[in-house]
């Protein structure tokens, strides 16, 4: 008869109790679980980031409402206003209210959807570049900010003017391609006075050897 004493797994198998073990069907869970999270992380991201850009074309096209519609637009170009009005979920009547200001404004082109079918073919509309519309509102928020900054000088006109006696503020915007341009013009001209530092380096070594036969 052996004095051995029983290991910890032959008392639990004698005992009855079960013994979690891992399973690649748990670790399958455990890794979907994590990237549901990831995604949810991921849609709660671009959900505040649409939140932020729409606060902020809320200011530049004055309503909600508008902002909300070049966004739609920018996502999809080229649509009608029945669906814009599905992609935003506005009523259909303000969405076509609101697309014939922005157009009015240039905010927005238009043209007739091509069918080949007979009917009345619908506009389709798409907002113009981010950039183009951040360039109409430089100047209106320029004239503002110059106005702030003379608010003294026309407190104490005695019959103020509309225009700002002094245009301090001044806004530009440069698209990337211009900055590249404008960058290729800089290297060609650091490239064409190299050339004529060394012409002129020639030059003078040419002239030192002259002394030197003249002596």
């Amino acid at each position: 008869m052996s004095d051995e004493e029983p290991t910890d797994t032959e008392a639990n198998e004698a005992e009855g109790v079960e013994i979690p073990v891992d399973t690649e069907e748990g670790d399958t869970e455990a890794g979907g679980g994590a990237r549901e999270r990831l995604e949810e992380e991921a849609d709660r991201a671009r959900s505040e980031f649409d939140s932020r850009v729409v606060d902020i074309l809320s200011w530049v096209l004055d309503t909600e409402t508008r902002a909300r519609i070049y966004v739609q637009l920018r996502k999809a170009p080229w649509s009608t206003s029945e669906e814009v009005a599905e992609g935003t979920g506005l009523y259909p009547s303000t969405v076509r209210e609101a697309l014939a200001e922005l157009y009015d404004e240039g905010v927005v082109d238009r043209r007739k959807r091509e069918s080949e079918g007979a009917g009345n073919n619908p506009y389709e509309y798409t907002a113009i570049a981010p950039s183009d519309l951040v360039g109409n509102v430089v100047g209106r928020v320029q004239d503002e900010l110059n106005t702030l900054f003379n608010l003294d000088s026309h407190l104490e006109e005695s019959e103020p003017t509309s225009e700002p006696t002094s245009q301090p503020v001044s806004i530009e915007v440069s698209s990337e391609d211009e900055e590249d341009e404008e960058g290729e013009e800089e290297n060609v001209e650091g490239e064409e006075e190299d050339v004529e530092g060394e012409e002129e380096n020639v030059e003078g070594e040419e002239e030192d050897e002259e002394g030197k036969e003249e002596r």
